[in-house]
């Protein structure tokens, strides 16, 4: 492989890492952000993005990039530090800004940083790919650079609208975020309704129907951390939360759902930060046996087991016992368990 080419694989690698966070970065965005024009675009480019880093390995791969072992390790490393860097900005995310509207705008602000460090990398991968006369790289990098160049000036369309709604909620008072309507509620919205579907089959069907019950993970954790992180004390599950001790809050913390232990979660850490509750929390946090399980009575979750199979039964004895422990439940996985 001679330099000219490495070289280019080298900055493929660069911007396939990028569009890899970026996809995880438009994701969490997606979750905080209510229905209208501005989550259409993010939702309409996530997918955008998909498509380039699809578009950006397959060229890599024709490069021949996994022949040359030190550039490959290179675009692993630069893909995981992207990742990271994307994963760990999401609870940023969740809590910056003084309401829904501000969170929503600082993303939007964001956007356009990031659009423009894509057209700045498409744009030098396009001269380095013609200098070198490696014209399909040239054509792609042009390709992926006007995609990009048409976000950004949708994105910059947007800020004036998101800013009057900044304006309307923290300084005249008229919020207009409502958190049921983001991405992230739509989600745990469709989660829950497979799970009851899957649940009522449940009852009437084979033991191999309920291993079809789908889990989405980390759903129900971002619903609540973003309802946390603009709620008020009346919102949250625990009645006069902040005339509580920490001993208090958390003996009433094993009761909770999974959306409702990420809200107080998030309120906590926004306001006292003890410790002691988000270390409790901590331990508490996990997915549930299947989407939507937290919302379901005693009842539905027994009728649930008469056709589950035994791992599925075990994964509700174990969640079951570290949250509400529920004694017909707990009775009921045991029952099912001896019968195995």
């Amino acid at each position: 492989m001679n330099a000219d080419q490495q070289k280019v694989i080298q900055y493929l690698s660069e911007a396939h890492a990028h569009e890899q966070s970026l996809t995880r970065v438009l994701q969490s965005q997606i979750a905080m952000t209510p229905r209208g024009s501005y989550r259409t675009i993010l939702e309409t480019h996530l997918d955008e993005t998909r498509r380039h880093a699809d578009r950006v390995e397959r060229r890599l791969r024709t490069l021949g990039q996994g022949g040359n072992a030190i550039t490959a390790v290179v675009g692993v490393v630069q893909s995981v530090v992207g990742q990271g860097v994307a994963i760990a900005k999401t609870p940023l995310d969740l809590v910056r800004g003084s309401g829904g509207e501000e969170k929503v705008l600082k993303n939007a602000k964001d956007a356009c940083a990031s659009e423009a460090l894509e057209i700045a990398t498409y744009t030098a991968i396009e001269r380095l790919a013609e200098q070198v006369g490696d014209d399909e790289t040239a054509k792609l990098a042009a390709s992926i650079r006007a995609d990009e160049e048409r976000m950004l000036e949708r994105v910059l369309k947007e800020i004036p609208k998101l800013t009057t709604a900044v304006v309307r909620a923290d300084i005249r008072g008229n919020s207009s975020y409502d958190v049921t309507t983001t991405g992230a509620a739509d989600a745990v919205r469709e989660a829950g309704n497979i799970a009851k579907q899957t649940t009522r089959k449940a009852v009437s069907t084979a033991k191999r129907t309920s291993r079809q019950a789908r889990k989405v993970p980390g759903v129900a954790q971002a619903e609540g951390q973003i309802k946390g992180a603009v709620a008020s004390e009346g919102d949250l599950p625990i009645a006069r939360y902040d005339e509580l001790t920490a001993d208090e809050i958390t003996s009433k913390l094993t009761a909770l759902s999974q959306i409702d232990l990420a809200k107080v979660d998030s309120y906590e850490r926004k306001n006292q930060n003890r410790s002691t509750i988000t270390g409790r929390i901590t331990s508490l946090r996990g997915n549930e046996p299947w989407a939507g399980y937290d919302e379901l009575t005693a009842a539905d979750v027994i009728a649930a087991l008469d056709a589950a199979d035994d791992d599925r039964v075990q994964e509700v004895r174990n969640y079951e016992r570290a949250h509400k422990n529920r004694v017909g439940v707990m009775k009921a996985t045991d029952r099912e368990l001896a019968s195995a």
